[in-house]
């Protein structure tokens, strides 16, 4: 039962969507239809089918803020079951904590209560599924374990085929480095020939209790090199399409609330992480978005700094299977007919 506000009259539900969600909506023109959406599709916990995905990955994916406010992402890796749920509204992940991934130090830094984005992401199945929480216990002996504020599905659109297997051999650990806001030849490089990113995203610097707020991590994918970088006179820009999705707008709602993006990349050949945090602007215009076929927006990411992880996973991947969307795009914009005057 809804409890009574202040004042004794009952009022309106909160919604499962924040304010920057909601006028993402609205200016899709879905407002309405994604408010009785939420109520269905978003859970306070995880469903049986969410929870054995998540129990079988060999990898999982998080996002946090750091303590100027800042998003990262990152994947963490293990064998399968190094991720479990002992009951719906809590998860333990059992990984190794590396101090030079920034998601962990962000943890480490807030400790307990720290709001944390989860995706669980199976490429060769192309099932994938979103869980957002609270850090309730974390440490190196302890491990880290997350209760359930949002748990929600994702479909399998964008999604690159491809499975992990061991790597042959392991070299010994690198030392992390640090990027700055023009990056390397190498990150740039890793960038062009990347055909996915994953990128965190938070409702505020500091997320409030209300109801949807929070870190998020999304998964985005595109025919390589579909992150253009271009050198500007303000610095380095990553400009990433925005392709039709579920409507929920938790990235794009996030940023436009709290600007600021976590993105990572993933060296699929040699198990190598690329982080990188952005200021974020969304485009909207026809000339922006021309050169992705089918893309709605556009994210325009000025790059801040980064750090690079070389061979931080023990996994190499198989040879990407492409998402079915990208060659169906580039036959509707074959076929469509060229603009007057064009």
């Amino acid at each position: 039962m809804t409890a009574l506000p202040a004042g004794g009259s009952e009022g309106p539900a909160p919604s499962a969507w924040h304010a920057g969600e909601q006028a993402l909506q609205a200016r899709a023109g879905v407002h309405e239809r994604m408010a009785a959406v939420g109520e269905v599709v978003v859970r306070d916990h995880m469903p049986d089918q969410h929870r054995e995905l998540f129990e079988k990955l060999p990898t999982l994916l998080l996002g946090a803020i750091d303590a100027q406010g800042q998003p990262w992402a990152t994947m963490l890796a293990g064998p399968p079951g190094f991720v479990h749920t002992p009951h719906a509204q809590r998860m333990d992940v059992g990984a190794a904590i590396d101090a030079a991934d920034p998601v962990m130090a962000a943890l480490a830094a807030h400790g307990t209560g720290a709001p944390v984005g989860v995706l669980g992401l199976e490429p060769h199945t192309r099932r994938r599924n979103r869980m957002n929480g609270h850090v309730v216990r974390w440490g190196a002996q302890q491990g880290l374990s997350i209760t359930v504020a949002q748990s929600f599905g994702n479909c399998p659109k964008y999604i690159q085929a491809r499975a992990p297997g061991l790597r042959a051999a392991v070299a010994p650990p690198q030392p992390a480095q640090a990027l700055g806001p023009a990056l390397d030849a190498d990150a740039l490089a890793l960038i062009a020939r990347s055909d996915t990113l994953f990128i965190a995203s938070a409702s505020a610097a500091r997320p409030g209790a209300q109801r949807g707020e929070g870190v998020d991590i999304s998964h985005r994918g595109g025919e390589p090199g579909f992150v253009q970088a271009k050198h500007t006179a303000e610095g380095m820009e990553l400009w990433l399409p925005d392709y039709p999705g579920n409507l929920f707008f938790n990235t794009l709602g996030n940023l436009a609330q709290h600007p600021l993006a976590g993105l990572l990349w993933v060296d699929y050949e040699d198990g190598g992480l690329l982080h990188v945090a952005a200021r974020a602007e969304l485009l909207w215009s026809e000339a922006d978005r021309a050169p992705w076929p089918g893309a709605q927006r556009v994210l325009r990411l000025q790059v801040l700094g980064g750090v690079w992880r070389a061979q931080a996973l023990p996994w190499r991947w198989t040879v990407a299977q492409p998402a079915p969307q990208f060659q169906a795009m580039r036959q509707a914009a074959t076929a469509a007919p060229a603009a007057p005057g064009a």
